[in-house]
């Protein structure tokens, strides 16, 4: 009987500090590793860092001098894939024959490098970056800091008899991307998030119930004591943020919408469980939202993966 040991990594990391938080995944990815896990998952933007300051420095304001500081802070600890800031993580997962769902916050040289994308990053159990989706619509005082990212991403991935497929965020509740993974055979959806009980606890049995699939939600965690004392305007930070600003909420649910972690909360950790293709088959009997219960010839959707950019060059 096919089944994987996954492992949720829900963690805080060292708030806009890339170099530090990339230790915090190595760490959790090594305490994976010793409870033999075979896919980790870490939260929306954990590398490096959720830019909570939008909802603390009036954030909308044009030109305010601390929003384009915190901004420029961001973006020079933001991840760019192909100057190799996660070759770490590639081959540790490599090392530890285990499959890698990140999310990063992207400086993508294809758009110029300056632009920052929140990304979800699918690693294979070789090292290999197979996908790498750019959130489709950055949710509110996110587009602030965020561009809109396209479609390449949206795809899946086979592993250990398993589909994989992920998305950032509130982009769970758009039913289109939904349907496009479940079109191409996901049956272990991985959601992550960046904290907090109230988005977890009510769409992840809800798409576990709709896809017939497991359904993996990832969190991250976020207090004060997460701000380094050298982040721009520490103490202006300081005095505006509440004690905790994600109180995590990482959980699993089954193919029938029943737990199978129930959410975690306030609590720093990897926590590991193990997933089994039988159940997925047995709920599949009676509903498949792109199988037997669909009908392509009323409603159908049309997917452009295309990666976009302003630039095209021939030689």
């Amino acid at each position: 009987m096919n089944k994987l040991q996954v492992a949720l990594a829900q963690i805080s990391p060292v708030w806009l500090n890339k170099n530090k938080t990339l230790d915090k995944v190595k760490t959790a990815m090594l305490e994976a590793y010793k409870e033999k896990a075979q896919l980790i998952v870490f939260g929306e933007g954990l590398l490096p860092g959720y830019p909570f300051w939008l909802a603390l420095t009036n954030g909308a304001q044009w030109d305010l001098k601390i929003n384009k500081v915190l901004h420029a802070h961001y973006a020079q600890n933001s991840i760019n894939i192909e100057n190799g800031d996660l070759d770490e993580v590639c081959a540790l997962a490599s090392q530890y024959k285990m499959a890698v769902y990140i999310g990063i916050i992207e400086r993508a040289s294809n758009r110029g490098g300056h632009s920052l994308y929140c990304s979800l990053v699918f690693i294979n159990d070789q090292g290999v970056i197979c996908s790498v989706h750019r959130k489709l619509q950055p949710t509110y005082d996110e587009r602030l800091t965020w561009a809109p990212g396209d479609g390449n991403g949206l795809q899946v991935h086979s592993y250990k008899g398993f589909t994989l497929g992920g998305l950032n965020c509130w982009e769970n509740w758009m039913p289109l991307p939904r349907a496009a993974l479940y079109g191409m055979g996901e049956n272990v959806h991985c959601a992550v998030w960046p904290g907090s009980e109230h988005n977890t606890k009510d769409i992840t049995r809800f798409i576990a119930r709709e896809s017939r699939s497991y359904v993996i939600s990832v969190s991250a965690l976020m207090t004060k004591n997460d701000f380094p004392k050298d982040t721009p305007y520490f103490e202006e930070l300081l005095d505006a943020a509440p004690d905790n600003l994600a109180n995590g909420g990482s959980c699993v649910a089954n193919p029938d919408g029943s737990w199978l972690i129930e959410p975690i909360v306030n609590s720093e950790g990897v926590f590991c469980t193990e997933i089994y293709l039988n159940r997925i088959y047995q709920e599949r009997q009676n509903f498949d939202p792109s199988g037997h219960y669909s009908r392509p010839d009323v409603t159908q959707l049309h997917l452009n993966r295309e990666r976009q950019s302003t630039l095209k060059v021939k030689e």
